[in-house]
């Protein structure tokens, strides 16, 4: 049986559509059911026209093959056609029996040769022809289910980015965590890019909400700024550009943060924009952390017509790494508790986190796994929001 098909619950009344031209096959059919100890409601029409005419109210159909209007596999084909979620099991006689066959490789639940068949191999044969097609549009449901769940995990998959960067002293990685169940894509956005000169452009950002409009809208801003950044836009413009896309593709009037950074070719320093997105983490080549200033914050983008943001710059001593991220990583509760983490208590986990994960520096993907297993853990349970950790970590030696 079908996942989530029910049987025929015992009593239930079977409705049956004849579908016969002739008297005594008619009659026929009519004692046999009428002396099966299931109940069953018969009705009779003598043509496929007939039959197609109205809606079918028939659990299953008894289909003659040989009509007055219809011959053969045609009749079938127009029942189906008329009523493809009905079960049917067709009617031969001895010499038509592998036409029967052939009916039921078209689509057909089972065939009965005439001259064969009884009362209770009638009645089984019709309530087991509806379970089947119970059975079939169950799978078919499922499958179109599967189909559907794959294109959309394709699709959402598809749209996070692929970071483009080729200097091999540079190791990226991400975690991103939709907060809606069965998702893959959030309204978090993230990417980084190296230019051919050699500098690296990094953003993250956060749309307001956790919808599939705004998970959308997430992506389009995204696509917005790696547009801008190959473009080459002055660096002064991009967050402007990102901020009209926003008005502009929203649905509603709706706000996002965002964080850019764009760190110099040589590796030495970095340039931030703040667009109301907390500040990165920048971690010593020593292993200490601290969060980057924040005195020039901008508004979050989609509030302000016209906003401009400024820029900070940070020198970078060799073997640094930055880390950015998104609210949902350090909003959690402390010990279950009313009081949330925050991220300047989140920035001060990493020193003890990190000295616990070896090779880190190289591989970062075990560190924002520890973290994000850390906050949880200090949640007392999963977090609800979406959220983005993006960690960049700088190996000079592993420089060619």
């Amino acid at each position: 049986m079908a996942p989530g098909m029910t049987r025929m619950a015992p009593g239930h009344q079977l409705r049956v559509l004849l579908i016969e031209d002739d008297d005594g096959d008619a009659l026929l059919v009519e004692e046999m059911l009428a002396d099966s100890d299931h109940p069953v409601s018969l009705d009779r029409v003598e043509t496929m026209a007939a039959a197609v005419s109205g809606q079918i109210h028939a659990d299953c159909v008894l289909l003659d093959l040989q009509l007055s209007d219809v011959i053969g596999l045609d009749g079938l084909a127009r029942l189906r056609e008329h009523a493809p979620n009905t079960a049917v099991v067709v009617l031969t006689g001895q010499r038509d029996e592998l036409t029967g066959v052939a009916a039921v490789a078209s689509g057909a639940q089972d065939y009965l040769v005439k001259d064969q068949v009884d009362g209770p191999l009638l009645v089984k044969a019709v309530r087991y022809a509806w379970e089947r097609k119970r059975a079939e549009k169950v799978e078919q449901q499922l499958l179109q289910q599967q189909l559907m769940a794959s294109e959309n995990s394709r699709l959402e998959r598809g749209l996070l980015p692929t970071p483009l960067l080729a200097d091999p002293s540079l190791a990226f990685a991400t975690r991103y965590r939709p907060g809606r169940d069965g998702t893959l894509l959030g309204g978090d956005f993230y990417d980084a890019v190296e230019l051919p000169d050699g500098t690296v452009q990094m953003m993250i950002g956060d749309v307001c909400g956790h919808g599939p409009d705004e998970a959308a809208l997430g992506v389009a801003l995204r696509i917005a700024w790696r547009a801008c950044v190959f473009a080459g836009l002055p660096k002064a413009e991009v967050l402007a550009t990102v901020d009209r896309v926003l008005v502009h593709e929203r649905i509603e009037p709706i706000f996002a943060t965002a964080c850019m950074v764009s760190i110099a070719a040589d590796r030495r320093s970095l340039r931030m924009c703040l667009a109301g997105h907390p500040p990165p983490v920048l971690i010593t080549a020593d292993g200490e952390a601290q969060l980057l200033p924040s005195d020039r914050l901008g508004v979050p983008l989609g509030l302000i017509a016209d906003a401009t943001w400024q820029r900070r710059e940070v020198q970078l001593e060799p073997g640094w790494s930055l880390l950015l991220y998104t609210d949902g990583v350090f909003e959690g509760r402390i010990d279950g508790g009313p009081e949330r983490l925050g991220h300047e208590d989140m920035a001060a986990l990493l020193p003890a986190l990190l000295r616990g994960v070896p090779g880190w520096r190289r591989d970062p993907r075990p560190a924002l796994d520890q973290l994000i297993a850390d906050v949880e853990q200090l949640n007392q349970g999963p977090l609800d929001d979406d959220l983005a950790v993006v960690m960049l970590a700088h190996n000079p030696t592993d420089r060619t």
